[in-house]
């Protein structure tokens, strides 16, 4: 039998248990550790390096959305799964592009987050209880952050093609982070960061990050964890 390594994160003792006490009762599940802040969470993960980790979104220290975004950043090979009590669209899409492989509201049965863990250990991905491989979670991505912005015209092909590290920034934007994010990634300063992002909304003929990010889902210029397959396969 196939075990699933497995830690959890979640600043609420009583909850973090009920967690770790479903999970001890499926025969194929290893709760190898669990923290109550985003830091001690993701120095676990670091050195524990479990398939799964279930994780609060508003966590002290580091908030879950930042845990999801560090383990695709050091290519770790741990899925997260985000558990929020604020389950609305927006959300869901911001905790994607930070790198989850799963969000979920807190209210969740116990058997339905099991279901979803053995499904992320399998390499899916499962955004409102729908289970999605990689190409799904892309057009899924595309559909959903299309509804959640304004309606805007196509600019088909851009005028003016983007540089080469125009695209490096476009790619990070795409995942969700932020200039500062970047800046640091890149070894460029900041303000060089917030030129390329204004000189990528010029090119491509869209307003804000989201569309870039949009445009470039659309187009299949960048995927959202094609940096880091190892832990998303």
């Amino acid at each position: 039998m196939r075990m699933i390594s497995i830690v959890v994160v979640d600043d609420h003792p009583l909850f973090r248990q009920g967690v770790v006490d479903s999970f001890s009762l499926e025969s194929d599940f290893d709760v190898i550790g669990q923290a109550s802040n985003g830091k001690k969470g993701f120095e676990l993960i670091r050195e524990k390096k479990p398939q799964v980790a279930v994780v609060d979104v508003n966590l002290p220290e580091i908030n879950g959305q930042q845990v999801a975004r560090q383990v695709v950043a050091e290519k770790l090979p741990t899925r997260v799964i985000l558990l929020t009590a604020y389950d609305d669209a927006e959300q869901v899409i911001h905790a994607m592009r930070a790198g989850a492989v799963a969000y979920c509201a807190k209210d969740i049965l116990p058997e339905k987050l099991v279901e979803i863990v053995r499904s992320v250990a399998d390499g899916k991905y499962v955004v409102h209880y729908e289970t999605l491989d990689a190409d799904g979670l892309d057009q899924w991505m595309i559909e959903q952050t299309e509804q959640a912005i304004r309606p805007y015209s196509d600019p088909g092909d851009p005028f003016h093609p983007l540089s080469g590290r125009e695209m490096e920034v476009l790619e990070n934007v795409t995942k969700g982070m932020s200039n500062k994010e970047i800046a640091s990634l890149l070894g460029i300063s900041h303000q060089t960061v917030k030129n390329h992002v204004t000189a990528i909304l010029r090119k491509l003929g869209v307003d804000d990050r989201t569309q870039a990010a949009v445009f470039a889902l659309r187009r299949g210029w960048v995927r959202l964890y094609k940096d880091n397959p190892e832990s998303r396969e």
